[in-house]
């Protein structure tokens, strides 16, 4: 299964349609994210030019001598600021399975426009909205990187009120859940494997991602993501250049009571033949509403014969809860 085969939602008209527009997109959104949790989005409105330098000034980085890159080394796990050197996190481990640690390094960051708002000073703010770390070099790199933040951060806006429109909810049902959202922006190198990973090792191992939405740009690469289907199979994902990559998180699933699917998912090991040339580069947004929102199922995902799932939950709970387990904390 390629990319090709997922359904490609494209939010110009959306933006621009009238309701019967709106409604036949939200239906299409309602069946993929039933059967898949995976989708693809056009019509973003990103521009490539910024897609361009965010990956320019992701891999200067990641090129960098490891004496620099631990200049801006995270302080925890949870606060997912900086960076995170190759083995440092196990996915797998999130849910609660044993498995060696993956083969990549990170770069992370959180909201670059939190203002002075007691909102995300206190102390249950923390850590959702620690202080990023900026590396003092490419110098370019706070700049683009906050301007591809802003940017993501406005497309999930647009994913969350189609999500709405898909659920039969009010257009702006999710609003206030996500007003200040506490995602996470990574960037994230999968070197080329000049050694054969160690048994069970992957690039990320099978796991689900942690809030609402996940919207992926990655190259098509050796080794690449691959999800698992309801029959238990893998496959690959493979990305199209004007396209971004979108999943359903746990939220969303806890939120519709499992109507919609967070998908397992993992990034494989390239082909012992092409794992010289198999290096990649993914820019992950990871969309987290509000640390205070409260995740209890939606008006309508339960009925009489769908009692809700789950307990209620904060975000933020939920967030660290993961993390932690992720990097054994």
């Amino acid at each position: 299964m390629s990319i090709t085969e997922v359904p490609v939602i494209d939010l110009h008209p959306f933006r621009t349609g009238g309701a019967a527009v709106r409604r036949a997109l939200g239906r299409e959104v309602d069946r993929t994210c039933r059967e898949v949790g995976f989708l693809t989005i056009a019509g973003h409105g990103v521009p490539d030019s910024l897609i361009a330098d965010t990956q320019a000034t992701a891999r200067q980085f990641f090129d960098l001598s490891v004496e620099e890159k631990l200049e801006v080394r995270r302080c925890a796990p949870a606060f997912n600021r900086g960076w995170g050197a190759v083995g440092e996190e196990s996915l797998a481990k999130s849910l609660g399975v044993g498995a060696p640690a993956d083969y990549k390094e990170s770069l992370g960051i959180g909201p670059v426009d939190t203002g002075t708002d007691a909102y995300f000073t206190r102390a249950e703010a923390f850590p959702h909205f620690a202080e990023n770390r900026w590396p003092a070099r490419p110098a370019a790199l706070q700049p683009v990187f906050s301007a591809y933040f802003r940017a993501l951060d406005q497309v999930c806006r647009e994913l969350m009120q189609l999500f709405a429109v898909a659920l039969d909810l009010r257009d702006d049902f999710f609003a206030d859940k996500i007003d200040r959202q506490c995602g996470s922006l990574r960037a994230i190198n999968y070197p080329a494997q000049t050694a054969a990973p160690v048994d069970g090792q992957l690039r990320a191992g099978a796991h689900t991602d942690y809030g609402s939405l996940t919207v992926l740009k990655t190259e098509d690469k050796p080794g690449g993501l691959q999800v698992q289907r309801a029959d238990g199979e893998w496959i690959d994902i493979r990305p199209t250049p004007e396209t971004f990559i979108v999943n359903i998180g746990d939220l969303m699933a806890m939120w519709t009571n499992d109507r919609w699917r967070s998908t397992l998912h993992r990034v494989a090991n390239p082909p012992a033949a092409a794992a010289q040339a198999s290096r990649r580069l993914s820019l992950v947004f990871f969309h987290q509403p509000n640390y205070d929102a409260e995740i209890a199922c939606l008006p309508s995902c339960h009925d009489a014969d769908h009692p809700p799932r789950y307990q209620p939950i904060t975000s933020g709970a939920h967030r660290l809860m993961k993390l932690n387990r992720a990097n054994d904390y």
